[in-house]
């Protein structure tokens, strides 16, 4: 996964776990495309302080992503759902519907 997709994931998922200001340095890094030093100047310090919290983030929720894994289910689910969706494009003939019952099973498993 690209690493801004998954960082922007993580985000999604584990954001409301950080403090405000985290979620605030990490929008204005991830989400707004800021450089370091556009959020140090917003923030009034130091480049360095911005690298850090940053890393610090980043390791925050990669932790909580190792402990949970919230974000690998749901591209696992993602992905059925899609095979289903191809699945139904075209004539439902028996070998069909049996993939479509297995997809369902699997994603009834996932959650």
């Amino acid at each position: 996964m690209e690493d801004k997709i998954k960082s922007g994931f993580l985000y999604d998922f584990y954001g409301e776990l950080l403090t405000e200001r985290q979620r605030s340095v990490y929008e204005m890094s991830v989400l707004d495309d800021l450089s370091l030093s556009e959020i140090a100047d917003t923030l009034s310090i130091s480049r360095q302080g911005v690298h850090d919290l940053l890393k610090r983030v980043d390791h925050q929720l990669e932790d909580y992503e190792a402990k949970l894994h919230l974000v690998e289910k749901f591209m696992n689910i993602r992905s059925d759902v899609i095979s289903i969706n191809e699945l139904t494009k075209g004539q439902a003939d028996a070998h069909t519907m049996a993939e479509i019952s297995r997809l369902s099973s699997l994603i009834l498993e996932e959650l």
